[in-house]
């Protein structure tokens, strides 16, 4: 819920309604603006009655948030956020999408990989992406690499100026991993890992979380909240497909719907993931552009130098030539976007 005091209200009278929320297991943050000091009380606020805070001294409101995920919602925060890294790249606002690529699984083939971030480098790509633990529905599956697959990916950055994504399975590998990478990743396998969530919560990192398999809107938003709890704001949510009835053609239905209905209510950025929202190589170029279209802040997408190799997901990733290709639409579609935006808002005003 959201407190807000009166215009006057003393050092004195804004402490004990927080010291009350406090006293009844809620977590605060307090603003105090230029007008008005703003309490954001989480907890359960069936123990308190907004009718209990109306009567504090110096309370001017109570507005009880309606969805329950407070921290994502754009009631609490109007305003989209926008992700910033150190080389520059911005993720969200309405700054140019940008677009994660490489292979599903880092292999144990350097120069490969390196191949393969050159051609996403040329290409205008801001990060470099793949698996060093793979989540296999399969025991007998390739499970990944481990370490060896984030020195790869780290030398590869280096060499090419590329930010390194890469998925965290375990809380017990996050110490490692944040020697490497620069964007933690959460799999729609974890969405609902909440240790695993609280555990990337505690951590100074950006965090792609992944839609489930068969999440809702609602639970994949609340997913996000439970990382945004522990204090790590920097959430990028990315919609990868859910499981339908009908696999014959592709292997998830891509919910293009759920990017406005996130743009909605909430104001953390969004990203798809057209290779793993249908899992065909024909399909990632017009899912990409319709998610684009709807307002996404950026695609992902799995390329590989020789995807009939591939140790996972070859059947959805581009061949080099062919992300060229891709890519290069892509980049002009987005131009076409951002004129059509300008325009838009030209005639609006």
């Amino acid at each position: 819920m959201i407190i807000i005091m009166e215009r006057n209200a003393t050092k004195v009278q804004i402490q004990r309604v927080i010291d009350f929320l406090k006293d009844n297991d809620f977590q605060v943050r307090h603003n105090t603006g230029e007008v008005h000091t703003v309490i954001d009380a989480l907890g359960d606020k069936t123990t308190i009655t907004p009718g209990r805070l109306a009567a504090f001294e110096g309370v001017k409101e109570v507005k009880i948030i309606r969805e329950p995920f407070r921290l994502a919602s754009r009631d609490r925060k109007p305003e989209d956020t926008v992700i910033e890294f150190k080389n520059g790249v911005k993720i969200g606002g309405g700054n140019k999408p940008v677009a994660i690529v490489g292979p599903c699984s880092v292999e144990a083939d350097y120069e490969g990989l390196l191949e393969i971030a050159t051609a996403a480098k040329e290409m205008g790509c801001e990060f470099l992406r793949g698996g060093a633990f793979k989540p296999r529905t399969s025991p007998y599956d390739f499970q990944g690499y481990g370490e060896k697959a984030l020195q790869f990916l780290k030398r590869a950055s280096e060499a090419t100026g590329l930010l390194v994504v890469s998925e965290v399975m375990d809380a017990s590998d996050l110490p490692m991993m944040l020697d490497y990478v620069d964007v933690l990743q959460v799999g729609a396998r974890n969405v609902q890992n909440f240790k695993l969530l609280h555990a990337v919560g505690k951590c100074n990192k950006p965090v792609i979380l992944k839609r489930g398999l068969a999440s809702t809107i609602r639970e994949f938003l609340l997913a996000a909240e439970h990382i945004m709890y522990q204090g790590n704001m920097q959430v990028i949510l990315c919609e990868r497909g859910i499981r339908s009835f009908d696999s014959a053609f592709t292997r998830n239905v891509m919910d293009i719907a759920s990017i406005p209905v996130i743009k909605k209510y909430s104001h953390l950025p969004v990203i798809v993931d057209p290779s793993h929202g249908t899992g065909q190589r024909y399909l990632i170029e017009p899912m990409a552009k319709a998610g684009l279209v709807v307002g996404a802040d950026g695609v992902m997408i799995e390329i590989h130098n020789d995807p009939e190799n591939a140790l996972s997901d070859g059947k959805q990733s581009l061949p080099l030539p062919m992300f060229r290709e891709v890519m290069g639409r892509i980049n002009k579609f987005n131009e076409l976007i951002k004129e059509d935006r300008q325009h838009q808002a030209a005639n609006t005003i």
